[in-house]
């Protein structure tokens, strides 16, 4: 017993190594690339120093660090199995009847540890700082302000109300909109007011309306019920959830939400009629980054645990390599499925996992001879 958790200690630190240093190697590449993408960006804006370029790609890092985990642990791990087998390490193990799936328990509990870390801690970092970098990015290199300076156009917005009858809904149509950092305003503004079974309560009519604290205030209104003529009823209010932030993120990328700020604005979307499958996705696959990286973990080990006197080492290695692409190419194209809405947003999220989880074990059991 005192062998294997010695042996468990050595191979957990040994692939724990292994995959930081792999994760921390291809998130400093992908950031040199999106530093040199920045300064290309920059070099049409003369205003803009180098050191405000840094920043921004300085404050992608976590970001990256997230979308570059599954490779590196299997290129993590794909390190330490191979070096283990070519210094007959694991065949001394293996001759002291230890099977490969005690030998993998202690690197697959690591990368699992690793996954729920960066799903908790480091998405949380990253969100923060993905919104300022978003910012910065807005203000001073990007041109037209993009979605969170929505300005013109028609817009419809769908929330509880609950003011007139439980379970109301209250839709808002608006010809015109200005939205700022700090307030929004809405011209030619028509309001549906619905009970709990889609039958109209009354319609209110309004040439401004503003969105303040915990509610909306429309200005100079009329409303007219059915079977009534329209009536002048001055200025109303309209509770609200939301606020010009919540809708300045709604028009943002979700990874500007951590993991824990997801659930709740996942429902205030659809609660006010945006859509909410890019979250949703985003949201599920973050849950499923830590069975993900246990499952790398795995993959590495099915493709580089070969003996070299079997031959054909190379070619294993070069195939665990290509399938950590193809299970890449497999979550992409999952993710569009997902967001086009051709897919469950649970089922596009988990899919890649449940695929390379798949081949993993069945490589384990192919080299344990059943």
């Amino acid at each position: 017993m005192g062998f294997s958790t010695t042996l468990a200690i050595y191979i957990a630190r040994y692939f724990t190594l292994n995959s930081i240093a792999m994760i921390l190697a291809l998130t400093g590449l992908v950031s040199l690339f999106d530093f040199i993408d920045l300064l290309r960006r920059a070099a049409t804006k003369p205003n803009v120093p180098a050191s405000l370029v840094l920043e921004i790609a300085g404050l992608h890092i976590p970001y990256y660090i997230i979308y570059v985990l599954p490779f590196g642990i299997l290129l993590g791990g794909i390190v330490c199995f191979s070096r283990l087998t070519r210094s007959s390490e694991l065949i001394v193990a293996r001759a002291a009847g230890i099977s490969a799936w005690q030998f993998l328990a202690s690197p697959l509990a690591c990368a699992i540890f690793i996954g729920l870390f960066t799903t908790t801690g480091i998405s949380y970092l990253s969100s923060n700082m993905y919104r300022e970098a978003e910012l910065l990015d807005q203000t001073y290199l990007r041109t037209g302000g993009g979605p969170l300076t929505l300005q013109g156009g028609e817009l419809w917005l769908r929330q509880a109300d609950e003011s007139l009858t439980d379970h109301g809904v209250a839709i808002l149509h608006a010809q015109n909109v200005r939205l700022t950092k700090k307030t929004l305003e809405l011209s030619g503004v028509t309001i549906f007011r619905l009970d709990e079974h889609d039958r109209l309560i009354l319609r209110i009519e309004s040439p401004i309306g503003v969105l303040g604290k915990n509610q909306w205030i429309f200005q100079n209104s009329s409303q007219l019920r059915p079977d009534h003529f329209p009536q002048k009823v001055g200025d109303i209010t309209l509770p609200s959830d939301l606020t010009v932030s919540r809708i300045q993120e709604s028009f943002a990328s979700p990874d500007t939400l951590s993991v824990f700020a997801l659930p709740s604005f996942i429902h205030l979307l659809e609660r006010s009629g945006f859509p909410s499958i890019r979250h949703r996705l985003h949201f599920q696959s973050l849950l499923a980054l830590p069975i993900l990286a246990g499952t790398m973990a795995l993959v590495s080990a099915g493709f580089s645990m070969r003996p070299a006197r079997r031959g054909g080492v190379a070619r294993m290695l070069g195939s665990g390599i290509a399938a950590g692409f193809a299970l890449f190419t497999v979550s992409k194209v999952a993710e569009q499925f997902g967001e086009s809405g051709a897919l469950p947003p649970v089922l596009a999220a988990w899919a890649p996992t449940g695929a390379g989880l798949c081949l993993a074990v069945a490589l384990l059991l192919h080299m344990e001879d059943g």
